[in-house]
């Protein structure tokens, strides 16, 4: 729509020559090549919620600091790194049932509630119940290198979307020893590896494989596409038709751009997103990974190949592709445990800002009485009228109580980074 907008004003400028407007719509419909077609519902899916996104870096900060509270100066000074202008004041007090705020020597705290430490428990709680599943994940994504080993500093920007724990350097990979080691050659901080030690046959096993040893059938991939599209289902059924290459294969012994090469390289990518807490990723991270995994320069056209299988978006100017078998409608099928107790975050914040909201409402409804600019009669139910309030410093909070962007809260990607 907002293409077609441009091009329609392009092409009833007067000041737009026939040469100049053929060279803007070639150069328009490219950049709507760079992704695809648009799904409402994955759409939905990717929408971040920028409250959950602060609030879960507040709450980061408040737990590493010693005492699990810190004064809110301290707060008010890291502001500006959370992309927010307003007082942190003002914001913690949006968020009763996160934080709690207490005077200390004549000046004002804040630390995390009873039940956000509760949450943060459980949370950790998951972790190490869970922590058989990050050594496998962590095994994965070394088996599926060409060398079996990953940078520190890049695989740290892809820890999130794993699950795995902040401290898993310390916590995971030294405890197994006999799956992980940490390697050094050059000596320089940013050059230090993760490394596989042995081989896990048990875990060179796709999530297609499995699935296809589940059925007795033999290993493919499967397509959800619209009947419409005819050429791409073609395409799909004839790029199925070819033996499975399995990612944990190694690439060098296939030729570059040969079909043997796609098709180990989707099958990566699926491989991949299957491993992640919310089935997808970071375009530009990925390619972070091209050396090690043997991806292609340009793997976003890869993946537009296969519209069937992946979902590209450009939604907030970050390139992400989606596992689509993973979704249905704007809903993951299967959730992570991991994933229940970020949801159940975000229900604690709606209650909070609810219950600000409603109490804010009520104390402006009772000064424009005092003031005798409303009447005492009430011609509207008061829950329809409350909304949200900008602060008047310029923070904007959006509309969580219009009822798309309550949905889009429930169905956050709860990712950290941006």
């Amino acid at each position: 729509m907002f293409l077609n907008n441009i091009i329609r004003q392009l092409q009833h400028s007067p000041l737009t020559s026939s040469s100049s407007l053929s060279n803007h719509l070639i150069i328009i419909r490219r950049l709507s090549l760079w992704s695809s077609k648009k799904d409402p519902d994955l759409e939905s899916s990717l929408s971040r919620n920028r409250r959950w996104i602060v609030n879960n870096q507040i709450k980061n900060i408040i737990l590493r600091h010693p005492d699990q509270s810190l004064p809110i100066n301290s707060l008010q000074t890291k502001f500006k790194s959370l992309d927010l202008q307003g007082k942190a004041l003002n914001w913690l007090k949006k968020y009763p049932c996160c934080f709690e705020i207490y005077l200390h020597n004549d000046e004002y705290h804040c630390r995390l509630t009873k039940p956000m430490m509760g949450l943060v428990h459980e949370e950790e709680g998951v972790r190490d119940l869970l922590e058989p599943v990050f050594v496998e994940r962590l095994a994965k994504l070394l088996m599926m290198s060409v060398n079996h080993r990953l940078n520190v500093v890049k695989l740290n920007e892809l820890k999130r979307n794993f699950g795995f724990p902040d401290d898993y350097l310390i916590r995971i990979v030294p405890k197994y020893s006999d799956v992980f080691r940490i390697v050094n050659h050059s000596g320089r901080r940013n050059s230090m590896d993760v490394e596989l030690v042995s081989w896990k046959s048990n875990f060179a096993v796709s999530a297609i494989e499995a699935l296809a040893e589940k059925k007795g059938t033999q290993p493919c991939f499967s397509c959800s596409l619209p009947s419409t599209w005819v050429k791409s289902l073609e395409n799909f059924r004839q790029f199925n038709s070819t033996p499975y290459v399995s990612p944990y294969s190694d690439p060098r012994a296939l030729a570059e751009h040969s079909d043997e090469m796609e098709k180990r390289t989707v099958g990566f990518m699926h491989e991949f997103l299957s491993l992640t807490l919310w089935k997808k990723s970071s375009i530009v991270k990925l390619g972070h990974f091209s050396r090690e995994f043997c991806l292609p320069e340009k793997l976003n056209v890869l993946l537009l190949k296969h519209p069937g299988i992946f979902y590209v978006s450009n939604k907030y100017r970050v390139y992400t592709v989606i596992l689509k078998e993973g979704y249905k409608g704007s809903e993951l099928i299967e959730k992570d445990p991991l994933v229940l107790v970020k949801e159940k975050f975000g229900d604690l914040m709606q209650e909070g800002l609810h219950e600000y909201n409603k109490r804010h409402y009520k104390n402006n409804l009772e000064k424009k009485r005092l003031k005798g600019m409303v009447k005492s009669g009430r011609n509207k139910d008061e829950s329809t009228e409350i909304c949200e309030q900008d602060d008047s410093n310029g923070v904007q909070q959006g509309g969580l109580f219009n009822p798309e962007e309550r949905k889009r809260f429930y169905n956050v990607l709860f990712d950290d980074c941006p």
